[in-house]
């Protein structure tokens, strides 16, 4: 078997500071271990490398020209060439990540992600290329924020960022070198410690992610939630899905998500796009709506509703 090529990817736009992280970090003694490393260069700002003060040793510097020499047959050939073991990665911010991955080979394995971001210029960035920050921020490990200022809010960054992912941590590197981790707290929009978790139309995306990520959390519990019904071949008799068609990030990404319903003959010729509330009990089991085990409701009670003011809902 091919060793696992261990890969260090660093996101962000033009000026985020990538590159004088990559810098300082390959000029840090405790980064050489021996490795031969591949440094791929995805675009080029004004900083620019300096070879010579790089304390790791064995390092090859690539420049891709362009997205068309991102493939696997590239990679493949760049990873024989330099017989490489570790690969570090300054990536394009005009490029999504699945081009990335598509291009992977397959001894290549993350290690690890992080996602640079002008303070400057975040909020702007955000509003006119969201899909851009999306994309950088909702699979990454760390968010920093560079070249920060006291009078920032710090509040409108950290929503933004948990509004597409809970899993980074986040970092205000303020000019002089002075960094802090967020440490603002994230409450729920519901309370889940209530006898019945009580979902408002506007906070389901919220209560969906949070199902996902700690389902073994809610088993036992009691919820009521509006969604709309979805009925096909691949749901077990007994049973709907009922949800909601949640925009994480622009309208091209709108997806229906929901649970699966056990409804108990609660409610009879339930079709698809019927709004109903349901008030029931949170299990785990398979179901083959997840085709595996997931979180599943028995059905309480069953009632027929009127659609949601904003039928389709968002994480802010």
């Amino acid at each position: 078997m091919q060793e696992e090529i261990s890969v260090y990817l660093f996101l962000g736009f033009l000026e985020s500071g990538k590159t004088k992280f990559i810098q300082e970090t390959l000029e840090d003694k405790r980064m050489e271990n021996g490795e031969k490393t591949l440094l791929l260069i995805c675009e080029e700002g004004e900083e620019e490398y300096n070879p010579e003060k790089f304390e790791v040793k064995n390092v090859a510097v690539v420049t891709l020209e362009s997205a068309d020499e991102l493939n696997m047959e590239n990679l493949e050939r760049l990873t024989q060439k330099y017989d490489v073991q570790r690969v570090v990665v300054e990536y394009n911010g005009t490029w999504l990540l699945q081009q990335f991955f598509d291009a992977m080979p397959e001894s290549w394995v993350i290690n690890q992600m992080m996602t640079f971001f002008d303070a400057g210029t975040f909020l702007n960035y955000n509003q006119n290329m969201r899909q851009l920050v999306f994309d950088k921020v909702q699979m990454t490990q760390m968010v920093v924020f560079n070249r920060f200022k006291g009078e920032f809010d710090k509040l409108a960054f950290h929503k933004i960022v948990r509004g597409i992912s809970r899993r980074p941590d986040i970092v205000y590197e303020y000019i002089g070198g002075k960094a802090e981790f967020d440490e603002i707290e994230d409450p729920l929009p519901f309370d889940v410690n209530a006898p019945v978790i009580e979902i408002e139309d506007r906070d389901f995306a919220w209560f969906y992610r949070d199902m996902a990520e700690k389902s073994e959390s809610y088993v036992g519990k009691t919820v009521r939630f509006k969604g709309m019904a979805a009925i096909s071949k691949k749901v077990p008799a007994g049973c709907i899905v009922l949800g909601r068609h949640i925009m994480t990030c622009c309208e091209a990404d709108i997806a229906y998500d929901g649970f699966a319903v056990k409804t108990g003959g609660l409610l009879k010729d339930i079709k698809t796009r019927d709004w109903l509330t349901v008030t029931g009990k949170i299990v785990m089991e398979y179901n083959s709506v997840y085709r595996s085990t997931g979180p599943v409701i028995i059905a309480e009670k069953l009632e027929r509703s009127e659609p949601p003011e904003e039928v389709i809902v968002t994480y802010y």
